[in-house]
């Protein structure tokens, strides 16, 4: 059975979106769900997120509805994005990232437009995840640091968003590159043509000058 990682953080809308897609996905693909921190992903890689860019937050969002209403997946936005998803990241190690947690996670932020920040909410998460003890599972050092860990090996792998599935060795980045993972479980080898290989190492023509 062929296995794919998905790497995820909640604070993501394209993240909800692509999870409610995997219906599309072969029934016999299995999925590890993985919760990292994208604000330490993006500070690895020195990226901004599309929230902190003034024009791209504006897109993003109204993007993100449009989306949602073509695809028929319910959505209400949360109160405030981008909001602090790390609480909620320490209760789905804590609970262990199945289908059924991700997904409650993800429906709060994204079809309940709770507010994922919000100690209530954390609480309410809890309960839904079953998370016995939720204070004591955010201050857990051995989950803080399995999060960290989860973050540093999407890392090394060349993670550099979310939502992003990984398998073997192949990434497929975003909500929409869905039909381009289909096509690659469909044949890998179209993945492995000269010109795809041509692309890998294709030299950097211009770069600009580092801010600063």
């Amino acid at each position: 059975m062929t296995t794919a990682r998905w790497y995820f953080d909640p604070i993501s809308p394209y993240a909800y979106l692509h999870l409610k897609k995997f219906g599309r996905l072969p029934p016999d693909l299995g999925i590890e769900y993985v919760p990292i921190l994208l604000a330490g992903v993006l500070a690895h890689w020195g990226q901004k997120g599309p929230a902190e860019i003034v024009p791209k937050r504006r897109h993003a969002y109204r993007q993100t509805v449009w989306l949602a209403r073509q695809l028929g997946i319910p959505l209400q936005m949360p109160p405030r994005h981008p909001f602090n998803s790390l609480h909620a990241l320490r209760l789905l190690v804590a609970a262990g990232p199945t289908r059924e947690h991700v997904e409650t996670a993800f429906d709060m932020a994204w079809k309940d437009g709770r507010d994922l920040q919000s100690r209530d909410a954390l609480l309410e998460l809890g309960r839904r995840l079953r998370v016995e003890d939720v204070e004591s599972a955010l201050a857990d050092a051995h989950i803080k640091q399995q999060l960290r860990d989860n973050t540093d090996e999407a890392i090394r792998k060349g993670v550099f968003g979310v939502p992003t599935f990984l398998i073997d060795q192949a990434m497929f980045w975003g909500q929409d590159s869905l039909e381009m993972m289909l096509d690659y479980l469909r044949d890998p080898g179209m993945f492995d043509t000269s010109e795809m290989r041509r692309v890998d190492s294709l030299p950097v023509g211009a770069s600009r000058r580092a801010q600063g």
